[in-house]
């Protein structure tokens, strides 16, 4: 099933939920398909004229999507919500090196890409690694499995058998946006669903300014495709 927008068809995901109460409609974050969530006894039929009335709206959410761009030479690309330069020059030595307000990089030009985001998925990690460490241990949890994620779709799961996948893109975000989404994967191994008792659990073990990371998500969460895809 595909709904044309702006001059484009893309796919609408129709997903049933068993705790739904009403339709929800969203954008995935890059702009490649439509998410709608239904609830058990919904029909179908109607979800999908549903979505067709929301046209002019999923319209303008396309439009707010930033366009691709590229890493460049004398560019700029966010990490840990700060930007730095790309100081890249054949002749600089191919080992990333980070400063304060740049990265310094050589090698050839049609690798730039490639390496400055293997360079971002290995800080990632690290940076994930201690975050799923540090929330376990305030919930009183042993620290499962930590698998990078590539989603287009979402920015963490928690597998039924515990293993925890963080998008690794949320590395060029701030560090409470990453953290916020670490924790809140961490209160799903508790609790798996979205009851009081789990938004009891996430704010107890995240703290004060839960909003505020939600809401840097929902505002600025498209831009952190802009640059890998």
């Amino acid at each position: 099933m595909t709904l044309h927008l702006a001059g484009r068809d893309l796919p609408l995901m129709i997903r049933r939920h068993p705790r739904a109460k009403q339709l929800t409609l969203r954008l995935a974050p890059d702009g490649t398909e439509i998410r709608l969530t239904i609830p058990r006894w919904g029909s179908t039929s109607d979800a999908v004229d549903f979505a067709r009335s929301r046209a002019e709206w999923l319209e303008r959410q396309l439009h707010r999507i930033p366009p691709a761009s590229p890493p460049i030479p004398g560019g700029t690309l966010h990490f840990r919500g700060r930007p730095l330069r790309i100081d890249w020059a054949p002749d600089h030595p191919r080992i990333i090196a980070l400063s304060d307000k740049a990265l310094r990089l050589g090698g050839t030009r049609e690798a730039l890409t490639g390496r400055l985001q293997r360079w971002l998925e290995k800080q990632a990690l690290t940076l994930l690694q201690q975050d799923l460490s540090d929330y376990c241990e305030a919930a009183g949890l042993d620290t499962p499995d930590l698998r990078l994620s590539k989603a287009q779709r979402r920015w963490g799961s928690c597998a039924a058998d515990g293993t925890i996948r963080i998008n690794w893109r949320l590395v060029q975000a701030p560090d409470h946006v990453r953290r916020s989404v670490v924790a809140h994967e961490v209160a799903h191994l508790v609790h798996f669903d979205h009851s009081a008792d789990f938004h009891a659990l996430l704010a107890e073990i995240y703290g004060n300014g839960l909003d505020v990371a939600e809401q840097w998500l929902k505002s600025s969460g498209r831009t952190l495709y802009t640059q890998f895809g």
